[in-house]
């Protein structure tokens, strides 16, 4: 995988929170675009169109493995959790 702050450096990059809307409301990562997981495998065309990679994210991890094993089973393949919200909000 790749770095990191590679990743989110990228310009064409999308940030996917798949939290739910009211995990979000206590704060999303700027520019993220907030699909719950539960959408995550029909709006699988939506997060194509957003950019590449995919990064997505939620509280801890784990909602965003699935939603990474989601889509790359959709035929993406530049898809990567990049962890939990507390963790990630550093590096912005």
């Amino acid at each position: 995988m790749a770095e990191l702050k590679e990743l989110l450096s990228m310009s064409n990059k999308a940030l996917v929170d798949v939290r739910t809307p009211a995990e979000c409301a206590e704060g999303m990562l700027p520019g993220a675009v907030n699909i719950p997981l539960d959408q995550v495998s029909f709006r699988t065309d939506e997060i194509k169109d957003l950019g590449s990679p995919v990064l997505v994210y939620c509280r801890s991890g784990g909602r965003s493995g699935m939603a990474e094993a989601i889509l790359k089973q959709a035929g993406l393949t530049e898809v990567y959790n990049i962890g939990g919200y507390e963790a990630l909000r550093s590096n912005f």
